[in-house]
């Protein structure tokens, strides 16, 4: 389209001024946008916890001995299962809101996919993780056992790194998507 010249004010395009195209998405209402950060949000604590394990606390496991593995290890995954118990429900509420937002769109497999992952490292965190965790509370003390313990703990626990990854990926493109198909300003 070609520039229109306003006497004394410049020149201005059109089509900039006009509505939006009908080919461009239509805008989400804020409280769906509010909802969909909440469950990103959520994702980033799971992910920046499971690396953070991964990364800082899982190197000085050989260090540990069953005099010294509590601190690290036992004090702060009590306080993690309190905090994460709340916000995966918090996740499948958030996610079923935004699965209803999104039915009718290509996003829908975001909330469906975030969903699965919560529900897929919930189930490996209370029936495979949880007895280990109870096994650590309890004492360990002989070496050779915390070793064993510690050695699947982490196993485990980087599984679950990678499905917590997953969720994250998966809301971090749906903002992407969503950005990259907004509509020019």
């Amino acid at each position: 389209m070609a520039r229109i010249a306003a006497p004394g004010y410049g020149s201005y395009t059109p089509h900039a001024l006009t509505p939006a195209a009908a080919d461009a998405p239509p805008r989400q209402h804020p409280l769906h946008v509010v909802n969909a950060t909440l469950l990103l949000a959520c994702a980033s604590m799971y992910f920046g916890t499971g690396w953070s394990l991964v990364l800082f606390s899982f190197p000085i496991a050989p260090r540990l001995t069953p005099s010294t593995y509590t601190l690290p290890f036992v004090a702060p995954v009590e306080a993690a299962t309190r905090f994460f118990t709340v916000m995966t429900i918090v996740m499948l509420v958030s996610a079923a809101v935004m699965l209803w937002g999104e039915w009718r769109t290509g996003y829908r497999w975001v909330p469906i996919v975030v969903a699965l992952a919560v529900v897929a490292a919930t189930v490996l965190t209370t029936r495979i993780i949880f007895p280990a965790n109870h096994e650590m509370e309890a004492g360990i003390a002989t070496q050779a056992r915390l070793d064993t313990v510690l050695a699947r703990w982490m196993l485990l626990n980087r599984i679950r790194t990678g499905i917590w990854t997953v969720q994250w990926l998966t809301m971090a493109t749906y903002f992407a998507l969503r950005a990259r198909r907004a509509p020019a300003r």
